[in-house]
């Protein structure tokens, strides 16, 4: 075959060899540090991904399925140890009811109720503990008493706070209360049942929530109400997250769990 006029034989196998020896190696890839410095924030962005999908998810399902678990238990000691049952009262529309027992104020860290909320679950059950700060109360045991507040069944406001994100986040669902959802007290006395009313968001300063009659500085105290706080948006602490209720009855721990404590809820 001719190519510009010249005939081109075919190369024997040994001329190709010498060749392909005469053309460059290829060279190895070249580390630099900015290429060792740019995996190791890979890694260090794949291991901090994990730690978060462990720290607010799978964690959090283990320690609210732990938690869940002691307070149950502790729920049903209190009911094997219940003293004899008393009278009820006889009201005014001829109705008989239990009057509140009004319990001495829990101590700092102290462990005082366990809180049931139907809406949040079957299992549901977290422990309540005198004082709120996070260290003592919020992070190991679960909702925390404000202690300048009401204790349950009082006249006045029973204040809690709780987390809704990390370390068991009982207060997660506080959101999705509806209105006349129950919210259970349990103490070593009886149940204590309220009623959610409404919710709502204030700044942080507004800690008039906390008052006798929430929001209301001089109103005469004749009703008892229940108010739970949680930090709002979800993983901020920009805001609060208010949920209030009223009392509705007390049920001594010698008569047996109210229905409240169990019913259904819908939606």
């Amino acid at each position: 075959m001719a190519i510009g006029g010249v005939d081109a034989a075919p190369r024997s196998r040994a001329e190709r060899r010498r060749t392909a020896s005469r053309r460059p190696a290829k060279r190895a890839p070249r580390v630099t540090v900015v290429g060792v410095f740019g995996e190791l924030l890979i890694t260090a962005g794949v291991l901090i991904l994990l730690f978060l999908f462990w720290q607010l998810w799978l964690n959090d399902i283990i320690v609210r399925a732990e938690q869940n678990e002691i307070a149950h238990d502790r729920a049903q000691s209190w009911i094997s140890e219940a003293p004899a049952a008393p009278e009820p009262v006889e009201g005014e529309d001829g109705s008989t009811f239990y009057p509140p027992v009004i319990g001495e104020p829990a101590a700092d860290t102290e462990i005082f109720g366990v809180m049931f909320i139907p809406r949040f679950g079957a299992d549901y059950a977290a422990d309540v503990a005198g004082g709120v700060t996070r260290s003592g109360t919020l992070d190991p045991i679960g909702l925390g008493h404000y202690l300048n507040t009401q204790q349950p069944g009082e006249p006045g406001n029973f204040a809690l706070a709780g987390h809704r994100t990390t370390y068991g986040k009982p207060l997660n669902q506080i959101a999705e209360l509806r209105v006349g959802d129950a919210i259970v007290l349990q103490t070593k006395d009886g149940w204590y049942t309220y009623r959610f009313r409404t919710l709502e968001y204030v700044t942080p300063q507004q800690v008039d929530v906390l008052n006798p009659v929430p929001q209301q500085d001089s109103a005469e105290v004749t009703d008892s109400f229940i108010t739970l706080t949680a930090c709002s948006p979800m993983f901020s602490a920009a805001e609060r997250i208010v949920a209030y209720g009223t009392f509705e009855s007390f049920t001594p721990t010698a008569v047996g769990p109210p229905a409240s404590v169990t019913e259904d809820v819908e939606g």
